[in-house]
């Protein structure tokens, strides 16, 4: 094998037949401006032509979709390892899937709690365990020298208990009698009787009764047991002693051999008057005080994917489709008087209401406190009732049986939602795997601890040294584990969080995290963009976990914009001049000082210092106009109070996990729009105090990295309504018009020139078995989308299908005269999109692709009402979310330019950002912390961009480095 990948001839989209060579067992780095061909080498390129590799490699079945596979257009790659591709896209939707699953810790902890958690009984708590006959001999012999004992067994084999209580029973019916037994049955039934000549038969001659011992060769004898008491055979009578060990150890196998259980009674001496006492031990698994007999439990039994370990009421799933507290009690700041409790404010349910403050006052449930503020023993009397008081539940149990009646069901109906399961409280296990614990916490509690604590819970543990033996490995693999997410700054979230609702950047460093706890050797890793997400205090973290992986043997490929990554890189490839058809070239290629010496590079340019995004000499400053929120409460906010300035570009910044998208998302988003009456689900009101200025707005609109579309017909032009003149001008061309195609024929969401066959996908979905599926290109359209004769109808030469694969750029200036169709593009181009071509399908866009493309949509909406933005400014808040995702140094002035543009068009900014160039550009910074977590939550910092903050102000003290 060589030393290096060798590439000759890359031509995949942009790349301008290029020539590179990729060390192997070394960090490398690609860079270069957005579009410039970075994602096109390192994974249309390297990584597709190695998974075409692997999948040559498997059975007849997959590799007849092989001929179908689009090879790259390469002329030569040699020396290319087992390539894995860890992009920044969450594809995760499974609602099963969490933070623990993904990583396999959750696997782990399974097999840990299994093999070595102590069981306690759900019942009384007692421990559930089963007795070793070397835990018996050491009991026996810790009653000290000399103590006489019998050794027993009890002739019938006990019955099972069942785990859970045994049901009431009712109470007979007045005026009814009880049954009375005419006739008791004997006890000594023909099945005891059958037993107890086995027993005679296999050497026991003895048993026992109340402290008399009955002989079998005396059968007169036997007429003095009473059978309805319980009878023992004796095994033996013994004087402890050491010697005697392996009689007591015979004893106990003998009784665990023929009934599960051995007792032991001392037996007084004659001048002892003491009272008889005996010890137990079983060889089920059983609880030591009631005695009930469980399943010893197992790894499935820990698993909520499991019916075996699944809470029975929600299936695993942790929340059921019931009554939601947070629609009952919509506004938990308002008080019982005021009406917290919604449906009792009906006219019809006044009742329940008077009730209310009829038995509030018998029993001092203060009516003048708002909801949040009671006691959750006060609470739970409100909603569950007492006595004659229904209560919230007993109320709407009482209705549903009212269900016939049509009123009923439809108020019923508007305060159901996802509730949390009552059964297991949203832990989705069922009871019995609740009850297993290690170090006082259930798997349940342990997969509630952030990662960080996690690592503290497990590191500290302390294993017996026999389950040291069987589980010192599996507590290894967990630590380990946890250590790489603690190490690639994740340590803020729990392990029981949903995968789905992870970021791109979240989800790319869990797989990260879990490839370096695979310990793979010799293979290439392809990353996109790490350190999207991650605070730049944490970038060294994330860099020193690369290079772990680099260390063990593997080839890293990263494609990054982040300045400390670059710097960190072993090699440097950066790619260029510019975007699109300018692009695809290699500008510079070797160590990073090589790379900075290069004068053609604008990357070593950025990085020695000769481009930099200049300080604004002249900020805005605060007016009259603020947007006031007190009291945020939700996830880790610890009562936040937040002032925000309007009219101003606004940076939200802090540590990762530090509460800057649950300020922001969370509680500011739906406080406003709910004010603006525009709010979907719950009311957010419960979440703050008060909320003040958002009479200083019109619209709220949130611009985030959610896919602008899931099927491949969507694509930028038609998001930004570009494609409607397109089609028109393709429909006016003469051809066209001979033919009566109308704008609706050059559309391929709906049928008409569209292809049949795959519907204006351009691709067929393969499903594959045991493997992912396969997208394949039409064989009708050969991936047009459009039938031929649409495609015949031409406009300076190009068809409806050239033209949607165009770049930004090119279209530009391909469609000079058209102002309707070059207004609509010109933004995306502002906004640093000009590589992207018209018609690349949404789910190939990344999130800071997507994000950028509702930007110019809104930028494009700010330009077309510029005349009522004259007048009084449009007043829309636009909040993002980390809009620099996926940004050049380059394409950054870019983005602030649109950002300038977009406040000139009266709109204000409120942008969450870990990017230095964009917060030392803002106006105004609100920076939360101190740290992630628990510990974060606080603002730390607000006012203008500077370096003189306070200490805890981590991302102002960043701004002086």
């Amino acid at each position: 094998m060589t030393d290096q990948i060798i590439i000759r001839g890359a031509r995949v989209h942009n790349l301008k037949n290029i020539d590179c060579d990729i060390p192997h067992g070394k960090l490398t780095v690609v860079s270069g401006v957005s579009g410039s061909g970075k994602s096109s080498l390192a994974f249309d390129t390297v990584y597709a032509e190695g998974q075409r590799r692997y999948v040559e490699s498997l059975s007849a079945y997959a590799r007849q979709f092989l001929e179908r596979i689009e090879k790259p257009d390469v002329d030569l790659i040699d020396g290319l390892a087992p390539a894995i591709a860890i992009k920044q896209k969450n594809s995760t939707r499974n609602p099963r899937s969490t933070v623990a699953t993904a990583t396999e810790i959750y696997d782990y902890m399974r097999l840990l709690y299994a093999r070595c958690g102590t069981v306690h009984c759900i019942v009384c708590n007692g421990i559930v365990k089963r007795d070793t006959v070397d835990e018996i001999a050491a009991a026996i012999l810790a009653l000290g020298e000399g103590t006489r004992l019998h050794a027993l067994f009890p002739v019938q084999r006990p019955q099972e208990q069942p785990v859970s209580p045994e049901p009431e029973k009712k109470p007979a019916k007045r005026g009814r009698k009880p049954k009375i037994e005419t006739a008791e049955k004997s006890p000594l039934t023909e099945e005891l009787k059958q037993r107890l000549a086995d027993l005679r038969t296999r050497g026991f001659n003895r048993l026992y009764q109340n402290g008399t011992i009955y002989e079998f060769s005396t059968p007169e004898s036997l007429l003095e047991i009473n059978f309805a008491l319980p009878v023992f055979a004796l095994v033996d009578r013994i004087v402890v002693s050491a010697e005697n060990r392996a009689r007591i150890v015979d004893a106990a196998e003998i009784g665990y051999r023929e009934s599960g259980e051995i007792l032991f009674e001392i037996v007084p001496r004659d001048s002892e008057v003491a009272e008889k006492k005996r010890l137990r031990f079983s060889a089920a698994f059983e609880c030591k005080t009631c005695h009930r007999v469980y399943r010893e439990p197992e790894p499935r039994l820990f698993s909520f994917n499991n019916p075996f370990g699944a809470c029975p009421r929600c299936q695993g799933f942790g929340n059921t489709i019931d009554f939601d507290l947070d629609l009952i009690i919509p506004d938990k700041s308002k008080t019982l008087e005021d009406g917290a409790i919604d449906p009792w404010n009906r006219p019809k349910y006044r009742p329940y209401f008077t009730e209310l403050k009829k038995v509030a006052k018998q029993h001092g449930i203060p009516m003048d406190i708002p909801w949040y503020d009671l006691e959750p023993d006060q609470q739970s009397f409100v909603l569950d009732g007492r006595g004659a008081f229904l209560g919230v539940h007993g109320f709407f149990a009482f209705l549903e049986r009212k269900k016939y009646k049509l009123h009923v069901r439809v108020m019923l109906s508007k305060y159901r939602g996802y509730a949390l399961c009552p059964e297991c409280k949203g832990q989705r296990l069922r009871a019995e795997a609740r009850a297993v614990r290690i170090g006082e916490k259930n798997i349940c509690d342990a997969a509630a601890l952030t990662i960080n604590d996690a690592d503290c819970f497990f590191g500290g543990l302390q294993l017996t040294p026999m389950q040291q033996e069987i589980a010192g490995s599996i507590l290894h693999e967990i630590q380990q584990r946890l250590h790489f997410l603690n190490a690639v700054g994740l340590d803020y979230l729990t392990l029981d969080r949903l995968a789905s609702t992870l970021s791109g950047g979240e989800a790319q460093r869990i797989q990260l995290a879990t490839s370096l706890g695979s310990q793979l050797v010799g293979a290439l890793y392809v990353l996109d963009e790490p350190s999207i997400g991650l605070h730049t205090r944490d970038t060294a973290k994330l860099i020193r976990i690369l290079e772990d992986l680099r260390d063990l043997g593997n080839t890293i490929l990263v494609v990054e914009h982040d300045p400390d990554v670059i710097r960190a890189a072993d090699y440097l490839l950066d790619l260029g001049p510019g975007a699109g058809e300018f692009g695809g070239r290699v500008l510079a290629a070797g160590t990073i000082e090589e790379v900075e010496r290069n004068p053609d590079s604008i990357t070593g340019r950025y990085l020695n210092g000769q481009l930099t995004i200049p300080v604004p000499t002249r900020r805005r400053e605060p007016g009259k106009e603020w947007l006031k929120l007190r009291g945020a409460r939700s996830h880790n906010l610890k009562g936040v109070d937040v002032e925000i300035p309007l009219n101003m570009l606004v940076c939200i910044t802090g540590v990762s996990g530090s509460g800057k998208s649950t300020l922001v998302h969370d509680v500011l988003y739906r406080a406003v729009a709910h004010q603006l009456g525009k709010g979907e689900g719950a009311d957010p009101t419960n979440l703050y105090k008060d909320l003040k200025g958002v009479d200083r707005l019109n619209d709220i609109v949130l611009v985030d990295q959610n896919p602008i579309g899931r099927t491949p017909r969507s694509n930028p032009v038609t998001y930004i309504k570009a494609f409607d003149a397109i089609r028109e001008l393709f429909a006016s061309q003469p051809e066209a018009q001979r033919r009566g195609y109308a704008a609706g024929h050059f559309s391929f969401n709906v049928p008409g020139g569209r292809c049949d066959v795959c519907e204006g996908d351009g691709t067929v979905t393969v499903e594959m078995q045991f493997l992912a599926d396969v997208e394949l290109p039409c064989e009708e359209c050969r991936g047009t989308r459009y039938k031929a004769s649409v495609l015949e109808i031409k406009y300076k030469g190009k068809s409806i299908n050239e033209v949607l694969n165009l770049t930004v750029k090119e279209a530009l200036r391909f469609f000079v005269g058209q102002p309707r169709i070059l207004d609509k593009l010109a933004v995306l181009d502002e906004v640093g999109l000009g590589y992207v071509r018209l018609g690349q399908s949404a789910t190939t866009l990344s999130g800071g692709e997507a994000q950028r493309v509702k930007l110019a949509a809104h930028l494009a909406t700010v330009r077309s009402t510029s005349s009522a933005a004259k007048k009084g400014g449009s007043r829309v808040l636009y909040v993002l979310d980390e809009p620099t995702t996926g940004l050049h140094f380059d394409d950054v002035s870019k983005l602030l330019t649109a950002f300038r543009k977009l406040i000139d068009g009266g709109g204000s900014l409120l942008v969450i950002e870990h990017n230095l160039d964009v917060i030392k550009s803002a106006d105004w910074v609100i920076d939360l912390g101190p740290e992630g977590g628990s510990k974060g939550g606080q603002v730390v910092a607000t006012g203008p961009p500077r370096a003189d903050h306070p200490e805890r102000a981590i991302s102002h003290r960043l701004l002086a480095v």
